[in-house]
């Protein structure tokens, strides 16, 4: 989208965030923090999309946001003559510190509500996301994130050694900065040979290629957040959030160009040099009809190159190297070694001021400026760990320290190489590195003849000179914020970062970040390691909130959990009460009764002198293993677990940390070091998360393993004097000397194993069967049938909670969190 908009003259798209200053494309991937959009209208728009990240499709529609009454005119500019009194630390200084006058509350009668109209950058629609939004999972040996040359060459060199691979790039079209740079790869055009290595690696089937995915997350145990936006339908946007199970990583994630602090470095026209390439070459589209290229690397020469070959008018050429070279540079160009642009003139790009080396100056009328301070590594995700990038000054950037995230590798631009070649060598050696960990080899492929000269690159963070310079374009924060947050002694990067709001705004500080701390370093007589770098969280790029929690809108939200006799409960005519999200039969009405209380009564009565089934599978089971399996039951439980013998069931009561009841159960020893725990149904999820804590925090020295097995067994009381008679008929070999009371074991059942535990919450004979669940519609009808021949039947949780009442025994409703032990 952004290229569309460039083709049509279009050259202020956006405002930015503070002082409505207006904003042109600067970059061209994810990194963009200026060319905001709206995408759609009504209940389907989607806010602060980047217009550099926006695929074109038939029927897109899009729009300016954060402006009124447009983004040509906007009346909210006034807010840039006010800007000398709204520096860093205005909102603190001002609307913190006078928060009344004459009894008037001010903050919340005047501040707050002008601020919060004034706040927000694109409008939500206020709607549901009515739009299907997904979520998956996939596994992998090797995940490369990024399909650069680092990337393709990491990918392939995985797949023939076996390796089963995901390569995902944010990218629609695979191949990185070969798809927008003029150089060759063995004798062919670099986008040639990387749409051959995609072609070669989709033919290959143990490849996956994902391409619009960005890898936005980096967790813990090898797991990986991501984020697919497939190309727009009819202005509604989709995704599909995935986590990714990787057993080895490569990081080939590139490296993002940095801007210049000049005067008016923020106006529509001043563009990243590496941007500019990007459009000329890969979009075939002039960003302007004449161009200045500004900077301090061979980046110079190269987008002078490339602008002439397309076609481009080149109006000067300016290098900060005095002593650059200057062979391959167009010759009719004018040239300024070691000078510096001080400045460019007009809302948008008109002229360019130049201070050359000797202290004169030139005016240079322009409409565009192509500008490249230098490239960041992009280490961000070898920071979600927790993990610190470390400086190298050859470089003038951060690259990811050794071992930040296990079994990750960082290679190629992201890693600090500075040429294609080396960025293929590295993403090949990383990929044998880490295929050997997974005792997986293969053919080493060939590395293609690329381009190998170092950067002579000469870092440029500020150009001297009057006139505001910015650094984070989204939120207005200029080299002056910078300062006088170090003056007024917030010299830590992380209280600079809240002080200004530099690298606050939604690309995270990607393109200003470095330079912030360059100029902080610079403010407090630091170098910029000693500095240090703000904390990288994810996600990498945002994601929408629907993505995230895709399916989880009503019932997704919500899940209606069914027991396995819960379509036979239906055919009963029972109606269904929720339970802890389960749908249980609250009674079975039979012929004549008119109300709950007449079904409750009978079935009361059934149990006392017959014999009731009811389906007990949603209490919760959790499966407790481990040497120290017994005292982490001790720990959990107010009553000793421990010295629980094999085949015993114990019950068992659980306080919460400040002494309130949790919830109560029984606790089962199924064999050495094997327990069972049976929970509430409604405090199944409570009691898990309890453990967990347990286990990870409160004692994790301890070695003890622990499952949900709630939905893996269908559980199913026999209640009632004839109850003995009616297990006898299902359970094989049962023998009911061998059961006493609590007492639990494997059985057969119908020639299946299961589990049989001789308890009672009704106070008649009781035992408990359980079966694997695939099994349980069936058991059901089976006792259901018997039981009928015995005088008995099925009976709900209402009856159910009677009896256990009549015997004395807590329901769930006493333990609402307000009562202990003592209290029940």
């Amino acid at each position: 989208l952004a290229s569309a908009l460039m083709a049509s003259g279009l050259r202020t798209i956006a405002r930015s965030f503070k002082y409505h200053r207006p904003r042109g494309v600067i970059s061209a991937g994810s990194e963009e923090p200026n060319a905001l959009i709206t995408l759609g209208q009504g209940e389907g728009q989607e806010p602060n999309l980047r217009a550099t990240t926006v695929p074109l499709s038939q029927g897109v529609e899009a729009r300016s946001q954060n402006a009124f009454p447009s983004v040509a005119f906007d009346l909210r500019e006034l807010a840039d003559l006010a800007s000398p009194f709204l520096g860093a630390g205005f909102y603190y200084k001002t609307f913190m510190g006078h928060r009344s006058l004459g009894g008037i509350r001010l903050w919340e009668r005047l501040f707050e509500p002008a601020i919060r109209r004034a706040a927000g950058l694109g409008r939500l629609s206020g709607a549901p996301v009515e739009a299907p939004f997904e979520k998956a999972y996939a596994f992998c040996d090797l995940l490369v994130i990024g399909a650069g040359p680092a990337g393709l060459m990491a990918a392939l060199t995985a797949a023939e050694a076996g390796a089963d691979v995901i390569l995902a790039d944010e990218d629609f079209l695979p191949g990185g900065r070969l798809n927008a740079e003029r150089q060759e790869l063995d004798g062919r055009a670099g986008a040639d040979w990387a749409a051959d290595m995609v072609a070669r690696l989709n033919a290959m089937p143990n490849v996956r290629i994902m391409t619009r995915t960005a890898v936005t997350g980096v967790y813990d145990q090898g797991t990986f957040g991501a984020v697919e936006r497939p190309a727009p339908a009819r202005g509604r946007v989709q995704e599909c959030f995935w986590r990714i199970s990787a057993r080895r990583a490569v990081l080939a994630a590139g490296a993002i160009e940095r801007p210049i602090a000049f005067a008016n470095n923020d106006r529509p026209g001043v563009m990243l040099a590496g941007a500019m390439r990007a459009y000329v070459n890969r979009y075939a589209v002039a960003p302007g009809r004449s161009v200045v290229v500004f900077g301090a690397s061979q980046d110079v020469g190269q987008t002078a190159r490339d602008l002439r070959a397309a076609g481009v008018h080149l109006a000067a050429i300016v290098d900060a190297r005095a002593d650059a070279d200057t062979s391959d540079l167009p010759a009719d160009v004018p040239y300024y070694p070691g000078a510096m642009v001080e400045k460019v003139m007009g809302r948008e790009v008109e002229a360019v001021l130049i201070r050359r080396a000797d202290g004169r100056t030139d005016k240079i009328q322009a409409d565009c400026l192509a500008m490249s301070g230098g490239w960041n590594p992009l280490v961000h995700l070898t920071c979600h760990l927790n993990g610190r990038p470390v400086w190298r000054d050859d470089i003038a950037g951060f690259v990811p320290a050794p071992n930040a995230v296990p079994g990750l590798m960082p290679a190629g631009a992201c890693n600090g190489a500075q040429t294609t070649a080396q960025c293929l060598a590295e993403g090949r050696a990383a990929a044998q590195a880490l295929c050997a960990d997974l005792g997986l080899r293969g053919p080493v492929p060939n590395l293609p003849m690329a381009e190998d000269t170092p950067r002579d690159a000469k870092p440029i963070w500020v150009v001297p000179g009057k006139g505001r310079k910015w650094v984070d374009f989204q939120n207005d924060v200029t080299v002056k914020d910078v300062e006088q947050a170090a003056a007024e002694n917030f010299r830590s990067v992380e209280h600079m970062k809240r002080y200004t709001t530099q690298g606050m705004a939604t690309d995270q500080g990607k393109i200003g970040n470095v330079t912030a701390l360059a100029v902080l370093a610079d403010a407090t007589g630091r170098d910029i390691p000693g500095t240090g770098t703000t904390t990288y969280r994810p996600p990498y790029v945002p994601v929408s909130i629907a993505a995230m929690g895709a399916g989880a809108a009503g019932r997704g939200f919500a899940p209606d959990r069914l027991p396995t006799s819960h379509a036979r409960a239906l055919s009963l005519n029972a109606p269904m009460i929720e339970a802890g999200l389960w749908l249980r039969p609250s009674y079975f009405p039979q012929k004549g009764e008119t109300t709950w209380r007449q079904s409750c009564d009978r079935e009361v009565t059934m149990v006392r002198d017959a014999v009731g089934i009811a389906d007990v599978s949603s209490l919760g089971k959790i499966d407790v293993q481990g040497p120290d399996a017994g005292a982490f039951l001790d720990f959990v439980y107010t009553n000793r677990m421990s010295n629980l013998a094999p085949g015993k069931v114990r019950y068992g009561l659980m306080l919460r940390e400040d002494g309130h009841v949790m919830d109560d159960g029984t606790c089962a020893c199924l064999g050495q070091d094997h327990f069972l725990v049976t929970t509430t149904t409604a405090a199944a999820g409570d009691v898990m998360r309890h453990f967990d804590l347990v286990a990870q925090v409160l004692r994790p020295d301890w070695d003890v393993a622990i499952a949900s097995a709630t939905e893996h067994w269908a559980q199913f009381a026999v209640a009632g004097p004839k109850a003995r008679g009616l297990i006898a008929d299902i359970v094989d070999g049962f023998n009911p000397g061998d059961w006493p009371f609590m007492a639990c074991g494997p059985v057969q059942v119908g020639g299946q194993g299961g589990r049989l535990f001789r308890i009672s919450f009704s106070g008649e004979e009781g035992y408990e069967i359980a079966v694997p669940a695939r099994y349980g519609e069936d058991l059901y009808r089976q006792l259901l049938a018997r039981a009928a021949d015995l005088g008995g039947g099925p009976y709900g949780i209402e009856a159910l909670n009677i009896l256990r009442i009549e015997k004395g025994f807590l329901t769930h409703a006493e333990m609402d969190g307000r009562t202990t032990a003592h209290d029940l």
